[in-house]
């Protein structure tokens, strides 16, 4: 008798103090049950034999394609909404447990860097919409990996726009970066996952190394260029030919001198992470080493204007070398209205005023060319005011008459001042005779 309830005690307590039968989930609970029945709109569950759980309405529909084939006898997972509805059951949602395990699944494979997929929902000018499981996401439109990127040329955002379209409806593979389930925030990352791909190919190239690849793609900045780092590999890689790589003289756009899909050889100048960045003209001569022996500073050359800046001209002077008229050695003058000067693919000539080949760079100048002429200009005015008797022989001949004529007058005054000093004398004499006549007949 002892021996029989002892054994019942013991368990008794056993279980009050595990407190199994009284777990009674709360409110907001991920709770685990197996499915009684799924008539109609609703679906009841039996909730670890202590009640039964009801999901219905938006709870349900919520999650149809999850729940298509659901059947009495499975196990499904479902959040407490209620404790008691109007029926006496616990209200249950499918639609809540669905997000709850889907932040615990991405909290997991963010937690180890595990990639995951998501499709595309929309997509709008900074990214696109996605949806990984039952949360939605943002994926930046810098987070895209190379190969989707959109390069429009200018920038234009509507043309962004409509090529972020072309991925809606598509399933995408990502990495999490940012996960917040409070402020219910998802960034997501396909780059990050090329990223990881680029870093154990990379290895396989180093900084100097010639390659020899595909254009994929121009921009405004520069052309992307496809290749492998070795003959048997297996991986592309793509690396970036900045516009200042593609050639020595200056030009506008890549697409000047390049297209998609041609074939080019460069050469690597540096790696950044997975960035690689690549140059082609490396490869090429550099035409300006001599160029102090074509071009002298003060030569006047003649250069086609190939484009007007507010600083200035950009000149060619021959299909390598291009030189820069700056707005300062334009004119002397202030300067309203530079078309007067020089309009595009004009030719003109310009004045060398330096040359610096190490920095790849010429400067010229019209207004030192004006100058010379104003100089000239001067020189020969101050000869004309010298020399003037030679231009004009007749103004010459003219002065020195006009000269002898009045040395001719001046010389006929003094003898007509001096024949009248005789004529004062000789009448003076004359009365002196008389005086003298005078005093003789008194005498006698």
């Amino acid at each position: 008798m002892n021996t029989v309830t002892q054994n019942p005690t013991s368990e008794l307590e056993q279980l009050l103090q595990e407190g199994d039968f009284l777990n009674v989930p709360n409110i907001g609970d991920l709770i685990s049950g197996t499915v009684i029945s799924t008539k109609g709109r609703e679906i009841r569950i039996d909730v670890s034999g202590l009640t039964t759980g009801v999901i219905r309405g938006r709870e349900l529909f919520a999650e149809t394609d999850v729940l298509r084939d659901l059947k009495p006898g499975d196990t499904v997972e479902a959040t407490v909404v209620d404790l008691e509805n109007e029926n006496g059951e616990m209200e249950l949602s499918f639609r809540y447990a669905g997000n709850k395990k889907s932040w615990e699944d991405l909290q997991s494979q963010f937690a180890i860097g595990e990639p995951i997929s998501v499709k595309v929902l929309d997509a709008n000018k900074g990214g696109l919409i996605v949806k990984a499981k039952h949360i939605s996401g943002f994926l930046p439109v810098s987070q895209l990996a190379p190969e989707h990127y959109p390069r429009v040329s200018g920038g234009d955002k509507q043309k962004i726009l409509d090529k972020l379209r072309e991925f809606v409806g598509q399933s995408i593979k990502v990495k999490i970066l940012d996960l917040n389930e409070t402020d219910e925030k998802l960034i997501v990352s396909e780059k990050a996952i090329w990223e990881g791909e680029q870093r154990s190919v990379i290895t396989q190239i180093s900084v100097g190394k010639q390659i020899e690849g595909e254009i994929t793609a121009l921009a405004d900045f520069g052309a992307f260029v496809k290749f492998y780092p070795a003959p048997e590999a297996d991986t592309t890689l793509e690396g970036l030919v900045h516009i200042s790589e593609i050639a020595w003289q200056r030009i506008d756009h890549p697409r000047d001198l390049l297209k998609v899909g041609q074939t080019v050889k460069a050469q690597i100048i540096g790696i950044e992470g997975s960035k690689i960045f690549l140059s082609i003209k490396k490869l090429m001569d550099d035409p300006w080493t001599g160029v102090e022996n074509r071009y002298k500073i003060g030569d006047i050359v003649e250069g086609t204007i190939l484009k007007i800046n507010p600083f200035g001209f950009f000149v060619e002077l021959d299909k390598d070398i291009h030189g820069l008229a700056h707005v300062s050695e334009l004119s002397s003058k202030p300067i309203e209205d530079m078309s007067v000067l020089g309009k595009i693919n004009q030719v003109r000539k310009f004045k060398i005023v330096s040359i610096e080949p190490k920095e790849h760079r010429l400067g010229l100048s019209i207004k030192a060319m004006e100058d010379k002429v104003d100089s000239e200009e001067k020189e020969v005015n101050a000869d004309t005011e010298v020399a003037g008797v030679v231009e004009h022989p007749e103004e010459v001949e003219f002065a020195k008459d006009l000269h002898e004529t009045e040395e001719v007058k001046a010389e006929t005054e003094e003898a007509t001042s001096e024949g009248a000093g005789v004529t004062q004398n000789t009448g003076e004499v004359n009365q002196d005779a008389e005086e003298i006549t005078t005093s003789d007949e008194e005498v006698k």
